[in-house]
């Protein structure tokens, strides 16, 4: 159903009034940014741990500044005989601290260094461990002016380039959600499928017009990504002063955000309801209004499902592919 003209007008209303409060936060955010930059993912969470964690930029064609992150195992025999290098590509409002906010039994990026693999995680364009552009400030823009298609495009494939450049072998990938749908994207480049071993698609997306979960279709019924755009908000930062006035709003008997992971993605068996608070100082992190309304879009999408099968089978031979939804609770 249409919103009424008159919610129109109050929801714009609000979203000025906060996008002029957010302006005076924004030294603040940037100053927590920078503050994040300088101790880096390897110092606040991954060598506190135990493991060995080196700092890397990668530049990408379009000018951003990509950090990753390359974990060794805490034990140095096997650090000794590293094994295969393997790429986390996190989720949508995630980055890369996602694979170590559990404990090293509990961390894919632990487990996987533990067990010899040369681990490498990736960060893309906007999020608090990248570093920025080379000529556009957080401020303009231009600086947002991106979705899921330039994660794909540029930050995905330079990000396997300089892992395959620095260990001249073969990448395998693992991707979440989001980094589900920027891998499938980029494999379809064949010069950056030729750099990549394998994958393996944890909670695989395609197409999105499947979906039944209430917060995001009450999102798109809202029309709230175009409402943004509109009023010129295009960086999305949920812990920003409007991010917060935003799930207020949405947050009302119709959504249940005190189990707002289950509003997305629906039940999870495997949640940890106990350390959300300590997830909540690493997450969500910052993306683009325009990425939110090109998945939006996808949503409303009778013919995606067929596009998605037929990019699929153009590509996959030749590339072993792994997917896995914990719902379905087996590998396809």
């Amino acid at each position: 159903m249409e919103l009424s003209a008159a919610l129109k007008v109050a929801l714009l209303s609000s979203l000025l009034l906060s996008a002029v409060k957010s302006a005076e936060d924004f030294n603040d955010t940037l100053n927590l940014r920078q503050k994040s930059h300088v101790a880096g993912l390897c110092a606040q969470l991954i060598e506190p741990a135990g493991f060995p964690c080196s700092e890397h930029n990668a530049q990408t064609k379009d000018g951003f500044v990509l950090g990753l992150q390359r974990v060794s195992s805490s034990s140095g025999i096997l650090r000794r005989q590293m094994g295969p290098p393997v790429l986390l590509i996190h989720g949508l409002f995630m980055a890369g601290d996602a694979w170590f906010l559990d404990t090293p039994n509990q961390s894919l990026g632990f487990i996987l260094a533990n067990r010899g693999f040369d681990v490498w995680v990736g960060n893309v364009r906007g999020t608090r461990w990248c570093h920025g552009h080379i000529s556009l400030s957080e401020k303009d823009k231009k600086f947002w002016d991106w979705s899921w298609q330039e994660y794909a495009l540029y930050d995905l494939q330079e990000m396997i380039r300089y892992v395959y450049t620095v260990t001249n072998s073969r990448v395998f990938v693992i991707g979440y959600s989001q980094g589900t749908i920027i891998s499938l994207a980029a494999f379809t480049e064949p010069d950056t499928v030729q750099m990549v071993g394998a994958a393996a698609l944890l909670c695989p997306i395609t197409y999105l017009n499947h979906m039944t979960a209430r917060l995001p279709l009450r999102l798109v019924k809202m029309h709230l990504t175009q409402v943004l755009l509109a009023v010129g908000i295009h960086e999305l930062n949920f812990k920003s002063d409007w991010g917060t006035r935003i799930m207020e709003m949405m947050c009302d008997r119709h959504v249940d955000c005190g189990d707002l992971l289950s509003s997305i993605t629906g039940k999870n068996c495997c949640f940890n309801s106990s350390r959300i608070d300590f997830y909540l100082e690493y997450e969500p992190h910052p993306s683009s209004t325009k990425n939110l309304n090109h998945l939006f879009q996808s949503m409303l999408c009778s013919l995606c499902s067929t596009l998605a099968l037929h990019i699929l089978s153009s590509f996959s031979q030749g590339l072993s592919l792994t997917y896995y939804h914990p719902a379905k609770e087996k590998r396809k």
